[in-house]
């Protein structure tokens, strides 16, 4: 039987700080719903109803697109070892790019990763937990420095090229203010 929370407890944020994976799910009115694993090391709880999470470069960028319209987020995290539970934050988040003033605090929260382009700052108002006992077991073998090659690999002008091409807007057409603030 799922258990609803007003904020993060001591125990839900030990949790989340043994997990490796989390996923982030998004939605406009009209758009798709994006659903985005996560790993790297990139989320922090930063209250009992603050957390964010430092975004790195992907062939899309769904959630800050749906995120300018439409605030809503859910962040899912699954015991895949150990005793099982889910545990979903529902919130509101903000999209913090590299030209916003709270980029240098948020940032400096974070170990940098090779790539990153926004950080997610979100406000949780409510925390749900449940069973989880249909998850199934897998063990942790370790991170994929694939993308944080890659990233390296591009450099700083190369990553401003990928995201003119590829981050600008999502698969909706909706527009993700990347490289600059918008009207």
């Amino acid at each position: 039987m799922g258990k609803r929370f007003d904020e993060l407890s001591t125990k839900h944020i030990h949790f989340i700080s043994e997990q490796k994976l989390f996923f982030v799910g998004t939605a406009t009115a009209d758009s798709r719903v994006n659903i985005s694993p996560k790993g790297m090391d990139s989320l922090r709880v930063l209250g009992p109803n603050r957390v964010a999470w430092l975004n790195t470069t992907g062939s899309g960028n769904e959630t800050s697109a749906h995120i300018q319209q439409a605030p809503r987020m859910t962040i899912l995290f699954c015991a895949f070892d150990g005793t099982p539970l889910i545990l979903r934050l529902y919130g509101t988040a903000k999209v913090v790019h590299q030209y916003d003033p709270e980029w240098v605090d948020l940032f400096a929260r974070f170990k940098p990763l090779p790539g990153a382009r926004q950080i997610f700052d979100v406000n949780v108002d409510l925390v749900q937990t449940s069973c989880g006992m249909a998850v199934p077991y897998f063990s942790y073998a370790g991170e994929r420095e694939l993308l944080s090659d890659w990233a390296e690999k591009q450099g700083e002008q190369g990553l401003r090229d990928y995201w003119t091409k590829n981050n600008q807007t999502s698969i909706d057409g909706i527009t993700t203010h990347i490289l600059e603030k918008g009207d």
